[in-house]
């Protein structure tokens, strides 16, 4: 018997569900033609639902066109065509997770932001992804704690372009603590901006996926998107914003503190970091876990942790953080 299962596409709009659909559905009716899964409109994405098998077909039938719609073009009836057609003849390339059941996918089914990177439309790569995306959709507040590579930075800030994108805020911040390591910012040269740019460098390399470098630009012209050190926050007060902050390990309990009580009316943040990395100096706790062990328990907070079997970089990355994991329990295990 055929595994079931549901799969969500996330919206930008109900503009995008109206193109793919087409007049009376008709494009609709193609894609779901000779095919055990339908699509189900809700408030901000489509859920298809159906055979494990059909639903991955017109999954991918869906992301092709939602291509095009996002491109700027209007979907035709030659495209759905040629969407089912290309669909049918490609092989679904294997889940690198197990489909979720569905119990599960009440609370994390694999699904597909409402935004495409360069390299097409951004989906979970493994369990814990998927329940750090849907926390992020849920909660006003959300921490991803765990080691490199695992998709922290990224999904946040893919989330936070696509809320911006859909008009959910007006605007996104981004930061980081300016903790130095090894280097002293006051020898770096340049300006402020020059000094402190190479502490933000991994939230560009973020953003440039999500915008075209024009747009982002033009963005931070504006204020729409805004980069800048932890301490630049102090004072501040965020609305209708998405706000990201990245490297929390680096940030002092009073920091931290300060940042979460930024928040502002119809605003959410996500805090990412790993507890493993910081760059405080000793005895200095980490503002993270801290806040972590503090507000878990308060309702419209989610925390996800995340281990090395999401890192989903090069698989030499996976290995490394095992072995240092490993180093660890044998260094604490170790008698003084």
């Amino acid at each position: 018997m055929p595994k079931r299962r549901s799969l969500k596409i996330g919206l930008q709009s109900i503009a995008e569900a109206q193109q793919l659909f087409g007049q009376q559905d008709s494009f609709l009716k193609i894609i779901e033609a000779n095919r055990s899964a339908h699509v189900l409109l809700r408030s901000d994405y489509l859920e298809v639902v159906g055979d494990d098998q059909d639903v991955e077909h017109v999954a991918e039938i869906l992301n092709r066109l939602l291509g095009i719609a996002r491109s700027g073009a209007a979907i035709k009836m030659n495209d759905v065509e040629a969407a089912v057609e290309k669909t049918a003849l490609v092989q679904p390339e294997p889940s690198e997770t197990e489909p979720l059941s569905t119990e599960e996918g009440r609370e994390g089914a694999l699904s597909s932001l409402a935004i495409h990177a360069k390299q097409g439309p951004i989906r979970p790569r493994s369990k814990n992804q998927s329940l750090y995306i849907e926390a992020m959709r849920r909660q006003d507040l959300v921490f991803g704690v765990g080691p490199a590579g695992t998709g922290k930075t990224y999904l946040a800030m893919a989330m936070a372009a696509s809320a911006l994108k859909s008009g959910t805020v007006d605007r996104i911040m981004m930061t980081r603590p300016a903790v130095e390591a090894g280097e002293k910012l006051g020898f770096l040269p340049g300006d402020i901006q020059a000094k402190i740019d190479p502490y933000l460098r991994p939230l560009y390399d973020a953003l440039y996926d999500m915008f075209p470098i024009n747009v982002i630009s033009q963005y931070i012209e504006r204020g729409v998107i805004e980069i800048a050190p932890l301490a630049f926050m102090r004072g501040r007060t965020l609305n209708r914003a998405f706000v990201v902050l990245d490297e929390a390990q680096n940030a002092t309990i009073p920091q931290m503190k300060m940042f979460l009580t930024r928040l502002g009316f119809d605003s959410k943040a996500v805090v990412t970091g790993d507890a493993t990395q910081s760059d405080l100096p000793d005895g200095n706790p980490s503002g993270l876990m801290h806040a972590v062990g503090v507000l878990r328990r308060i309702d419209g907070i989610g925390v996800v942790e995340f281990s090395s079997a999401d890192v989903v970089r090069h698989e030499l990355v996976q290995r490394i953080v095992e072995a240092y994991d490993a180093s660890s329990d044998s260094y604490a295990n170790e008698s003084p």
